[in-house]
Parts: structure tokens; sequence; C-alpha cells
């Protein structure tokens, strides 16, 4: 199977390596949004998100689970807002909810209790978080992958799949640190 991005087909290996680079640069738009979010909605810098390093990773999840979905309407540019808005609001909620109701309560948002959250179902969901999934799937297609397609096209199939393998591995480890400390502050 071949997957097309912008004019170009990828077989499945090299789509993977270039899955790698979309989820990190998604998990990076992620903090960056919510970081500026954040201060301007509260006044002031929060760290969002429970890792060490710049990147949320459901953001990364999303923006893959976008490109997955949006292949193949990625000419339609409505098509490209509105299947991320639902998408990535779908894995919002079922995270959301799986995580609070088979996990003791955990809530790692709440649009309960945040600025803005009008639409919210159950603290899971609200309108601007999927307007915002919108705007994201948005500059993924348009902006983001052309990037990436750029700098895979610059460099070696050997050095991209490297560099792409390279970042993931940092931004996994750093998951997987987190998971660890904070199992063993339980």
């Amino acid at each position: 199977m071949k997957i097309q991005l912008k004019n170009e087909s990828f077989d499945m290996v090299d789509f993977f390596f270039i899955a790698l680079m979309i989820g990190v640069f998604g998990a990076i738009g992620g903090f960056v949004y919510e970081t500026f979010f954040y201060r301007l909605a509260w006044g002031f810098f929060v760290k969002r998100g429970t890792t060490f390093g710049p990147w949320i990773p459901i953001y990364g999840v999303g923006a893959i689970c976008m490109t997955l979905s949006i292949w193949k309407w990625q000419k339609n540019p409505l098509a490209v807002f509105f299947i991320s808005f639902f998408v990535c609001g779908l894995l919002e909620f079922l995270v959301g909810f799986v995580l609070f109701h088979c996990f003791d309560g955990i809530r790692l948002w709440d649009y309960n209790s945040e600025p803005w959250n009008f639409g919210n179902i159950g603290g899971y969901i609200c309108l601007r978080s999927l307007a915002i999934f919108g705007l994201f799937g948005f500059l993924l297609f348009y902006v983001v992958i052309p990037v990436i397609l750029k700098i895979k096209g610059r460099l070696k199939k050997s050095s991209f799949r490297f560099l792409s393998s390279g970042i993931a591995f940092i931004f996994i480890c750093d998951i997987a640190v987190h998971m660890l400390l904070k199992g063993l502050a339980v």
C-alpha cells in the first residue's frame, strides 16, 4: 500500500519515518499552543503536559491520527478541517473518558474548569478545542507536512530515518522516564 502526501507516494516503511516526525511536530505544536493559550487565559505561563520536554504526547497521537484519516482528502481544505475536528475530538473524548473511568479518576485535562469552554461535554471536549484541532489539521497538511517532506527530500534516506528515529527515541524516552518516576512516586 502506498500513501500519497502532497504529490509524492510513500511505501509503508518511508511513511513510518515520516509519521514519527509528524507525531513529534504535533506534540511540540500542542505544547506551544497550550503554553500560549493558558498564558492568555490565565495571565501567566504554566508548564503544560506530563513530560519533561516541550511536547504533549496526545497532540502527537492526534497528528498521526489526522494524517491517517485525511490523506485521501488533503486537496480539500474544508474536509481537512472537519475531519481533523471530528477525529481529534473523538480521540480526546475517548482518551479523557477512559482515563477518568478506568484509571481511578485521572484527568489530564478538564474543560469544566477552563476558560472559553463553550460546548463542554463532561470536561472531556469543548468546541474551542475541536475548532483548534480543525485548524491544527489545516496547519499540519499545508505547513508542517510540506516542511517534513522538504527535510526528507534534502537528506539521504538513511539520514532522514536516523533523524526521525533519534527525535522519536528522545520523545519516547521522555515519556517512559516520566511514567517510571511517576510510578515510583505512587
